[in-house]
């Protein structure tokens, strides 16, 4: 090859220099690559330099570099009256349980009883969530449930999030009690607690709202819920693993749905509505099971 060469193309990326040696040799352009203090020089000789630049810059333009997708930005909404409702809603009953309000037994009014389920009793469903065994286990839940919570309230408003979580709490117990056998019983707020978590990851796993370059950060909103499900929602006796679980499985759906219906739950009235609905679904669950 000529001596008299000149430099068309630098870059620190060997594969670049290749794919663009590549161009020249279609064009059957003398060229060679030279490796210089971590830099690669694509050569040409002199007389050729004009035209394989030009051919280059063709290349480049139409063969842009792939942009990053950019970080989805969110307008964090309020989660205090969320919060504020859920500790309300589980310590009153909790105190309402513990005092046999109305002369009921509460807790075999309103506990998940699989046989009962089956035969229609579909409000246990909901009137479980809200029961506790004693203090620590409502304290438990109370914590829990606050921070998962407050995320979720962030992300989808109060009121969206909550009935979210009521229902795919609701979903996951049913799912349970389909999946196990029919003298199953449980009480305790930790499904919806684990439905919170799940709308969470799933939400911000559907939403794109980290950075979807690296397999890492694409799937850490999953990786991450899993691991605080196993971490959180595995232990002691008598947890219900296969509760939590599917919990945490139907928020997971439930968030990812909602990455649709944004724009709606940016509303203050489709807030108020859907906190309205979620109270309401309790108030009447435990209206009918004390009747019963």
């Amino acid at each position: 090859m000529d001596q008299d060469l000149r430099v068309v193309y630098e870059s620190r990326n060997r594969q670049s220099c290749a794919d663009r040696a590549l161009v020249l040799t279609s064009l059957q352009i003398p060229h060679q690559i030279v490796d210089d203090a971590g830099s690669c020089l694509l050569l040409v000789p002199a007389a050729l330099s004009a035209q394989a630049a030009g051919e280059l810059q063709l290349y480049d333009e139409e063969n842009p570099p792939p942009r990053p997708a950019p970080v989805r930005k969110t307008e964090f909404q309020d989660p205090v009256p969320g919060l504020v409702g859920y500790v309300f809603v589980i310590c009153m009953v909790a105190g309402m349980a513990g005092y046999s309000f109305f002369q009921s037994n509460w807790f075999v009014a309103g506990r998940v009883d699989g046989e009962l389920i089956r035969d229609g009793e579909l409000w246990r469903l909901f009137t479980a969530l809200t029961l506790h065994s004693g203090l620590k286990h409502l304290l438990g839940n109370i914590v829990f449930g606050v921070f998962f919570g407050l995320f979720a309230g962030r992300l989808l408003g109060s009121g969206v999030a909550w009935l979210a979580i009521v229902l795919a709490a609701a979903t996951g117990n049913a799912f349970n009690t389909l999946l196990l056998e029919s003298a199953h019983r449980s009480i305790g707020a930790s499904t919806a607690v684990f439905a919170a978590l799940g709308i969470v990851a799933g939400y911000v796993w559907r939403g794109k709202l980290m950075n979807q370059d690296r397999w890492s950060n694409r799937y850490g909103p999953v990786v991450g819920g899993l691991a605080l499900l196993m971490y959180t929602g595995t232990g002691g006796p008598n947890t219900d693993v296969g509760a939590h679980l599917l919990g945490f499985v139907c928020g997971f759906v439930a968030g990812m749905l909602l990455v649709r219906f944004e724009p709606a739950s940016r509303d203050t009235r489709t807030q108020l509505l859907a906190g309205t609905t979620a109270l309401a679904i309790l108030v009447i669950s435990w209206t009918i099971a004390l009747m019963i």
